[in-house]
């Protein structure tokens, strides 16, 4: 296991995508670039930045856009960067395994090697995000990587609302948490005014809850997909152990936005809140039913 750093500066990465792969990989390498020559030790893309954001409509043509993890066509390339520039890349991207098809993760560390793959566990059904037709639930459980730079954990978009998500990896030793997201606007059936404050402050809540740091990338921009259009509101955001934002984009900066991170002092305030010491996990059943009715026998 990798000794624990106490500092470690992080980035997120606030960027726009286009339907050419190419495209956007070689401009979140350049961003990647930007991020390591500040300083950055960790380095978080969006949530499927490789292509517009196709889960807006049902296609079939869109599963082509899925490659398996061994031979993918850019993840290679990422180690290469990550070994170049010493720096942490949890890197998104569109799964095949088999006949499944997966909203994944790899974790690649300081030194380029791939520490595990992670596939989304909460995959979400609504208007402009139709993902269940796409992915298959994940199948890996939550996971946290030991890197060169702390126990990191990720979760992936949908996961940064459910609290369960949080507490899992927390338990696993998470020193903080990240999630690349792609969300945005909303048919003006579903739309409300503060949508990007409500997403925030469900993962600032999960910073409190936690004691942890907690980093989100969003990409930004108009995306026309299937002729729908979706508007991505970016405000990328850094929060600190107490819940505080000490860092955030609004919704057209791109680049990599950083803040350094005291993970010892994160570790010292955590262990004094006592939230987990006071757990009672005994008494948390319900958690484990869709309805809430513990049953025996």
């Amino acid at each position: 296991m990798n000794r624990t750093p106490d500092l470690v500066k992080l980035a997120v990465v606030q960027m726009h995508m286009t339907g050419e792969m190419e495209d956007n990989v070689t401009r979140a390498m350049a961003h990647v670039r930007d991020a390591a020559r500040q300083g950055a030790n960790v380095v978080l893309l969006p949530e499927l930045f490789e292509n517009l954001y196709f889960c807006q409509v049902e296609r079939e043509d869109y599963f082509s856009l899925a490659y398996p993890q061994e031979g993918h066509p850019f993840i290679g390339r990422f180690q290469a960067l990550a070994e170049e520039l010493g720096v942490v890349l949890p890197l998104s991207y569109f799964e095949k395994a088999g006949q499944a098809h997966y909203n994944s993760l790899v974790c690649i560390d300081a030194d380029g090697k791939v520490l595990g793959n992670y596939r989304k566990t909460h995959i979400p059904d609504g208007p402009g995000y139709e993902e269940k037709y796409y992915f298959s639930p994940g199948d890996t459980g939550f996971k946290v990587w030991d890197t060169r730079y702390g126990r990191v954990g990720v979760g992936i978009c949908w996961d940064q609302w459910y609290p369960e998500t949080a507490r899992v990896m927390m338990l696993q030793g998470a020193d903080f948490l990240l999630y690349p997201t792609a969300i945005g606007s909303e048919p003006a059936e579903v739309e409300t005014p503060n949508n990007h404050q409500m997403w925030q402050r469900a993962m600032i809540g999960h910073a409190v809850s936690n004691s942890s740091y907690v980093g989100s990338s969003n990409r930004i921009g108009k995306e026309v997909v299937g002729g729908l259009e979706q508007t991505y509101y970016g405000h990328s955001f850094i929060s600190d152990y107490t819940g505080e934002l000490v860092a955030e984009f609004g919704d057209h900066e791109e680049g990599p936005l950083l803040h350094d991170l005291n993970l010892q002092e994160a570790r010292r305030f955590r262990a004094g809140m006592g939230f987990f010491r006071d757990r009672r996990p005994e008494l948390y059943g319900p958690l484990l039913t869709t309805d809430g009715v513990t049953r025996r026998g």
